[in-house]
């Protein structure tokens, strides 16, 4: 049975938004983020190597919930469930789009900047959104806006957040997670260095706490 998007929010605060270059960093990069409490990973669709990262990460290690970001098509979405991806990320929202994912049953976090955004999701029954880019599309102040005429709608902030500012977003009702870059800095992953990234997880994940 396929997750719910919500689901998603369980496991961490933070839902890492991770760019990979090369293949072989996939596993290595995966096992120190679950090594630190994270087990959702969101593997972006900006590289060539991005596909074969989520396959090699659902094949090899089954306790992580791997998806696909930046999927912005009908064949992203495709590509990414042949792939193995568990649920997909969007950056904007069409009901292509939408009812794509439905049809393969691959969970969709759709991406929303405004009212009009979210009622067009809302209305295709996406009831989970993120927030993006989060910090220039008006950050905590448009998130407190929207909860009044939207008070039914859980976000996802992502875009900008950082370790000092993402506690601020997660207090809010309506924020039910957020995605960072800050997990995965492409210059840790370049330098193979998978005790740092445990310790950036970990971190991550006591964001959680009081």
């Amino acid at each position: 049975m396929a997750l719910k998007p919500i689901e998603l929010a369980a496991p961490g605060p933070v839902i890492p938004v991770i760019v990979i270059q090369r293949v072989d960093d996939a596993l290595p990069l995966a096992e120190a983020l679950l090594a630190g409490g994270v087990r959702v990973l969101e593997v972006t669709l900006r590289t060539p190597a991005a596909l074969e990262a989520i396959r090699r990460i659902a094949r090899e290690l089954p306790e992580a919930l791997v998806g696909a970001g930046t999927v912005r098509s009908v064949a992203d979405a495709q590509a990414a469930r042949d792939a193995g991806a568990r649920f997909a990320v969007s950056p904007g929202y069409t009901s292509e789009i939408g009812r794509a994912c439905r049809q393969i049953e691959l969970p969709l976090l759709p991406g929303v900047a405004t009212p009009s955004e979210v009622l067009a999701a809302t209305a295709d029954g996406y009831d989970f959104l993120k927030f993006f880019p989060a910090a220039a599309a008006g950050g905590i102040p448009m998130l407190k806006a929207l909860a009044g005429p939207f008070p039914d709608v859980a976000f996802c902030p992502t875009g900008g957040l950082t370790p000092e500012n993402a506690r601020q977003y997660l207090a809010l009702p309506n924020v039910k997670v957020c995605g960072g870059s800050w997990l995965s800095p492409q210059a840790t992953i370049d330098a193979g260095d998978w005790a740092q990234i445990t310790r950036l997880a970990r971190a991550a994940q006591a964001l959680r706490e009081d």
